[in-house]
Parts: C-alpha cells; structure tokens; sequence
C-alpha cells in the first residue's frame, strides 16, 4: 500500500486522519500543518472512522476531494430543547423538524423559521420509540426510528399517523430523491427505498477511492447542477460529506468545527453533536444545526481556494 504525504489544503485534518487510518495508512502521511489541526466533533473524526476497519489505498482519491468553505449568510433562533434528529423544509416553505429520545421523540412544523416560531402540528412518537431522519415524498412525511425497525408514514400536511412500514437494521437518516428514499443506518452504506412503500430497492457504499467512509447521519437528496446529490452529517463529528447517490462516491467535504465554535460556552457545554442538515429549495443555501443547539445556521457552502 502506498501512502502519500497529504496537506489540510485539500481537506480537514480529522477527515484526512479518519480515513488514512481506515486505509491503514498512518497519520505520520499528514503534513505538519494538518497534524496540528484541532480534531473535529466530540471525538476526534479519526477515532470514530478508524473502528470501522475497513481497507484500500486511497491516498490519491482523499487528496483529490474538492474542499468546501462554509459562509455563514444568516443565524437564526432554535429550539435547544430539541434533540434534532431531522431537519427539511417543506414544500410551502416551513421547517420540518424530527427530534428522538426516549420519552420524547416528536415531530413539529416551524412556520416562520428565521424568526424562531413556536413549534405547531407537533406530533409525539410513542414512548418505546427513538425518533431518526425526516422527509417528505409526495403526500406524506417519513419518520424513522432508530432500533425499532418502524417507519412511520404521516400526513404531509397535519402529520398525523397514516400508516407505518417495517424494515431491518437501524434507521438514521432519510431523504426523498424523487423516485427513491436515501436512508442511512450509521454505516457506511445509503439503503433506497420506494417512496410509496417503503421496500428496499437497492444500496450503494460510501467511499473515496475504495475507502469506506462510515458514520453517516442525517441525509439531504439536493439537485446539483451538476446532477442529484447527498449531503450527509458523519456523526461524532463536525463532518458534512456530499457524495454522488449514483455512485457512491464522496464529492466534497466541509469542516463545521467553526460553528461550534461560534457558540457561546454556556450553550457549547448543554450542547449535543452537530446533526442536521435542509436545503432551502430555490436557493443555494443550507440550514444546519446540532442536539440541543440554540441557532440554527443558515450557510453557504464554496470551493475553498
């Protein structure tokens, strides 16, 4: 196996570290600048990707991944009460919002989400479920749950309880592509889905070069211009990957490190991991947030330079 030396300029030191390890390259193939990066999210992105044990040399690919800057355009208030677990907005504009634990796993429309508005048609999971991803397709809304193995179908309007589907493994997060559903389950492999009934249809693993990029979480199908894209949190970290449904292949990366730290202290000590990520239909701009965050950011991502 032929590990190369690798610079932060092409992506994140704990993304880099993360996946050299995966590779079963060591980290000494960081340059100086990059092994002084501070590590990304509650552990460092290295220690959550490195259990994985997977293998391959994919030293060139890591190299090649497009790095992506993160301009905040706006922050908005939000609900530090919410464990977020998903996140879209909806068609006529308001934000969906899926929170889990036990006990107290909901989904809630946000009418007027810049402005912070009190949550309306909330709709509490019963106490046995944990609460995962979110999304609409068509008339209805899908909730997963995370170890249950039930996804509950609603009204994409009130979000009543129409109907549930069952499903093997874990759910962790969702998205609607059109015509198929994306849903991760903390691995490394996307499961589609038939937006109608739920049934599996297919997967496709997550990978730079023949790497297996693992703890994918909250998921956003986009159109790109240049074709349908997934952008995806990696848990326990401040990662945002968007990768190619089709192929599986991992087209750009983004460090969120410096919205955590835009927190205050007082909110960085209640807060959880950064999870969640919408698109703003129509425009080129993301919201993210994390568990239990007062701000729900409103971003931007760029070609870094």
């Amino acid at each position: 196996m032929r590990c190369m030396k690798l610079s932060a300029k092409a992506v994140s030191a704990g993304f880099l570290a993360a996946v050299l390890l995966v590779a079963g390259c060591s980290t000494d193939s960081l340059d100086d600048d990059a092994s002084a990066a501070p590590a990304a999210g509650s552990s460092s992105a290295a220690e959550s990707a490195a259990g994985g044990g997977y293998g391959g040399d994919g030293a060139d690919a890591i190299a090649a991944i497009p790095r992506l800057n993160i301009e905040v355009v706006a922050e908005h208030p939000f609900d530090d009460g919410a464990f977020t677990q998903g996140l879209e907005v909806d068609d006529d504009g308001s934000l969906l919002i899926g929170t889990g634990q036990y006990g107290e796993s909901a989904i809630w429309r946000v009418r007027d989400w810049r402005a912070g508005s009190p949550a309306e048609d909330r709709r509490d999971l019963p106490r046995e479920f944990f609460g995962e991803g979110i999304t609409r397709a068509g008339d209805r809304v899908w909730q997963l749950t995370w170890k249950k193995g039930v996804a509950f179908a609603r009204d994409a309007v009130t979000l009543e309880e129409t109907g549930r589907a069952e499903y093997s493994g874990e759910g962790w997060g969702l998205c609607d592509q059109g015509d198929r559903l994306m849903m991760s389950d903390g691995s490394h492999t996307l499961t589609f889905r038939d937006p109608e009934t739920f049934e599996e249809t297919g997967s496709v693993d997550v990978v730079v070069g023949d790497v297996l990029v693992d703890q994918l979480n909250e998921l956003e199908c986009v159109d790109g211009p240049d074709g349908p894209e997934v952008w995806a949190n990696r848990w326990m970290t401040n990662d945002i990957v968007r990768i190619d449904p089709d192929t599986g292949e991992v087209t750009g990366f983004a460090d969120a490190t410096g919205l955590v730290e835009s927190l205050s202290p007082e909110a960085r000590d209640r807060a959880d991991v950064f999870n969640g990520i919408a698109h703003v239909p129509g425009t080129d701009h993301f919201l993210v947030t994390g568990k239990y965050w007062p701000t729900l950011f409103e971003v931007r991502f760029t070609p870094a330079e």
